[in-house]
């Protein structure tokens, strides 16, 4: 199989401004990598505002009037009320779908606005599809920055190389445009859309494979913006530093 025409990535971010900036910084890198590795693979990226009600809009729009990436390479933003995780992701899936090839020949990438790909990332999601794949699901790691040293070491300890083979993430997850459309996309639930969309494509006999490499840094916070995703985990399996 061929690479896609294009690969679009969809974030969606609620309240989101201390990570936003990093998000789409890393993201401008991996659309570099990718050009030089893969010319001929349009690259695009859908931002879904969430309901936010901090500087998460002004920080983007300054973050990508800095770099001259910007003005080369798609990148729209949506503005919506608050809907909640699946809801934003699903209508980022469509706005990116609307136009451009036809879906076969597409690659969805999702990540999340709290969290920074890798630089080859992109270039892993489009050889994916190129390798015959339905869907990636990728690897995260939480910025150690934002972790106690002794949890930190908690989580490294839990974490052997491969052991988190098969976790579903929002933050690191791929597939093809048309497989998307044929399962459905993404839930409108306020959490887990990404476990839901996978054991979708599974039941349905699609080929889902799994990466550990490249995984994307996510942040440590023990806050989050939904009540059961990763900040939640984080918290209650690691979080007593004591």
């Amino acid at each position: 199989m061929t690479l896609p025409a294009r690969i679009d990535v969809v974030v969606p971010a609620h309240d989101e401004e201390s990570g936003i900036g990093g998000c789409v910084d890393a993201l401008a890198d991996a659309i570099r990598v990718l050009r030089r590795a893969h010319p001929a693979v349009e690259a695009s990226v859908v931002v879904v505002l969430d309901g936010c009600t901090d500087r998460t809009a002004m920080v983007l729009r300054s973050t990508a009037a800095a770099d001259p990436l910007w003005t080369e390479v798609h990148l729209e933003v949506v503005e919506t009320a608050h809907l909640g995780v699946g809801r934003a992701r699903a209508v980022g899936t469509t706005r990116a779908l609307a136009t451009g090839p036809a879906p076969s020949e597409r690659w969805t990438a999702h990540t999340d606005a709290d969290s920074r790909v890798d630089p080859g990332w992109l270039v892993q999601q489009v050889e994916a599809h190129a390798d015959g794949a339905h869907v990636l699901v990728g690897a995260v790691v939480p910025d150690p920055d934002d972790l106690d040293p002794v949890v930190l070491a908690r989580w490294t300890h839990a974490h052997p190389p491969g052991s988190t083979l098969g976790h579903v993430h929002g933050a690191n997850l791929g597939l093809r445009g048309d497989v998307c459309l044929a399962i459905g996309g993404f839930d409108p639930v306020p959490e887990h859309e990404d476990v839901r969309l996978v054991e979708r494509a599974r039941a349905l006999g699609f080929d889902v494979r799994a990466t550990t490499d490249l995984p994307v840094v996510t942040s440590g916070r023990f806050d989050g913006r939904t009540p059961g995703g990763y900040a939640e985990h984080l918290r209650r399996t690691y979080g007593d530093a004591s």
